[in-house]
């Protein structure tokens, strides 16, 4: 299970990982500085996520913040305010890098954002399957507002998770919402209460887990935006690659053995292959 960790805890791992069946929860794990993402803590979830794509008994993924406070409360400003162009170049790339691998990570990420996700932190969650929020948590890009833009992804992804109109207004204004507008909005998928926000997101992870790995896979590869020809892409070459992709699983045992249980009336027995 999730280790629990508060806010005054010392320094350690930037990134503490837990294990609990065919789930892996990655926590941001830098509490005295709001889990800020500094270059450091960015290759960190980067080599996490290296590793559950290279272990095949992973299923799904939980990304959350240590303590009570934040998710991920942005990108460390004492480590950015020195930087010229090139450095700030280096970092946007390293971002990048991190938001391209969870979205092209084989297994679904489910962002667990348990109290600030601002700026990289609100970057961070963007670039996760989908985002779950407690109700006390506060999300927003104020970059602006320190002379810069967003720069981890979040000018395109904010635009394709609530539309562009709404990116354009949360950008430019730097303004930050609480849990409910972001549901209103379409930028969370789902608000709890506080303490409700792991057991859910828990749940939901096991069920995902529980399902084919080969068909949750091709479906995160098919409906990804930025997947190789996936929806960002001309419609009808996205619905070519879904036809592919659905047509390929049938050559699978999963295929096979989920469909005769389902004829047999008992629970399938997934082998991944």
């Amino acid at each position: 299970m999730t280790k629990t960790t508060t806010d005054t805890a010392a320094p350690g791992p930037r990134i503490v990982t837990a294990r609990d069946g065919a789930v892996v929860t990655l926590t941001v794990n830098r509490p005295e500085a709001r889990n800020a993402l500094d270059a450091e803590t960015v290759d960190a979830v980067i080599a996490a996520l290296d590793a559950i794509e290279r272990d095949a008994s992973v299923r799904c993924a939980i990304l959350t913040g240590a303590g009570e406070r934040a998710f991920a409360a942005g990108a460390d400003i004492k480590a950015m305010a020195g930087m010229g162009p090139e450095e700030a170049r280096a970092f946007a790339e390293r971002g990048h890098r991190m938001g391209d691998m969870l979205e092209g990570v084989r297994v679904p990420v489910i962002a667990a954002v348990n109290g600030f996700a601002l700026g990289a932190g609100l970057e961070l969650a963007l670039a996760c399957d989908f985002i779950y929020a407690a109700r006390t948590a506060k999300l927003g890009m104020p970059e602006v507002g320190l002379g810069v833009i967003p720069g981890f992804g979040g000018t395109q992804r904010l635009a394709l998770r609530v539309g562009v109109a709404r990116a354009r207004e949360l950008i430019y204004s730097g303004a930050v919402i609480d849990a409910d507008e972001g549901l209103r909005i379409g930028l969370c998928n789902a608000v709890t209460e506080p303490d409700a926000l792991m057991p859910r997101v828990r749940a939901l992870a096991a069920q995902i887990a529980g399902h084919a790995p080969l068909a949750v896979a091709a479906a995160k590869q098919t409906v990804t935006p930025g997947a190789p020809r996936g929806p960002d892409q001309a419609f009808a070459t996205a619905l070519a690659f879904e036809r592919d992709r659905f047509a390929a699983l049938f050559a699978t045992h999963d295929q096979k053995e989920g469909m005769r249980a389902f004829v047999e009336k008992r629970p399938p027995t997934w082998k991944g292959a």
